[in-house]
């Protein structure tokens, strides 16, 4: 061991095929996250000047937005300054840091997402005692619990991460840091590593997926027991937009960590990466600017503020 040249940085081959498109995929992700930053900064300003969603459901909104800005600004900057280098590197500190922070905002929106549904759940089930069950300070409670289950999740696999022994090869076939894709890179024991990686699926992942497909049975059974049409359809459309981020996260999230580890070529797991870290951050204030007419009108109000200015 004495020997051996330990990893001090790492080469991204994501993309590495199509050195002529460059250019053309630099702009394609420019696009994107300008796109991603200026959605969701307009949701966070419009759920704060806007009294009509100063609500728990917009406060859950808010958070998640800003969560989101968070999770595409790990990756994707380092990704847009790759693309104008021959060698796409990043130091193994800076892989570490990325990984803390990716991991931390994929837990944080899991249990975020389930604190969602169990406010529709409230609403919708036991909507006489929702001011109760929903106080500001629960709201509070629940967005602190979720930063820090993110937070608790993401110190434990950075922190054994850092116990790894890294001696070659320092290539990662892809565009980021993860924790999978390090363990493949490790020469020393990675068992306790990826026990702990099952054990934190099943609790920050497969948990808050399982209690969300719970709440909004029971929430579609409490819907179809209303007697009137328009009733039920006003009842839906206050949780249509969440179940629809809901089922969009966790579609990309089975298919990026659940695919076939043989027979997936680097464009495919690369587009499919790209499908959960980058575009699904941008497509959540698209869905809830389409789907919620409360949203659209303090958009607009926002827009016309900023117009008269």
């Amino acid at each position: 061991m004495s020997n051996q040249t330990y990893v001090t940085e790492f080469i991204f081959l994501g993309f590495s095929n199509h050195s002529s498109l460059q250019g053309i995929f630099f702009l394609v992700f420019l696009v994107i996250y300008l796109t991603t930053l200026l959605g969701n900064v307009l949701i966070i300003m419009a759920t704060r000047v806007s009294p009509a969603l100063h609500t728990p459901m917009y406060y859950f909104l808010s958070n998640l937005s800003f969560l989101d800005i968070c999770y595409t600004s790990t990756t994707i900057p380092v990704m847009l300054v790759n693309f104008f280098r021959e060698k796409k590197t990043i130091s193994y500190e800076g892989c570490l840091s990325q990984i803390f922070f990716f991991v931390t905002c994929a837990g944080v929106e899991c249990v975020l997402l389930a604190a969602m549904a169990y406010d529709r759940y409230v609403a919708i089930c036991c909507p006489l005692q929702y001011p109760v069950l929903m106080s500001v300070k629960v709201c509070v409670c629940l967005v602190t619990g979720s930063w820090l289950c993110g937070l608790v999740n993401s110190v434990t696999h950075t922190g054994l991460a850092a116990t790894l022994t890294l001696c070659g090869p320092n290539e990662i076939s892809h565009f980021l840091c993860d924790i999978p894709l390090l363990l493949k890179l490790s020469c020393s024991d990675t068992s306790v590593n990826e026990s702990v990686l099952h054990v934190a699926s099943a609790t920050i992942g497969l948990s808050p997926c399982l209690f969300t497909a719970g709440s909004y049975v029971l929430i579609i059974s409490a819907i179809l027991r209303i007697p009137s049409a328009q009733g039920r359809s006003k009842a839906f459309s206050t949780c249509a937009s969440h179940l629809t981020v809901v089922v969009v996260f966790y579609a990309m999230a089975n298919i990026n960590y659940d695919k076939p580890s043989e027979g997936y070529s680097l464009d495919m797991d690369i587009l499919v990466s790209v499908l959960f870290c980058v575009v699904t951050p941008m497509l959540n204030p698209i869905i809830y600017s389409l789907r919620n007419k409360e949203v659209k009108g303090s958009l607009k109000k926002l827009f016309r503020t900023f117009s008269i200015i």
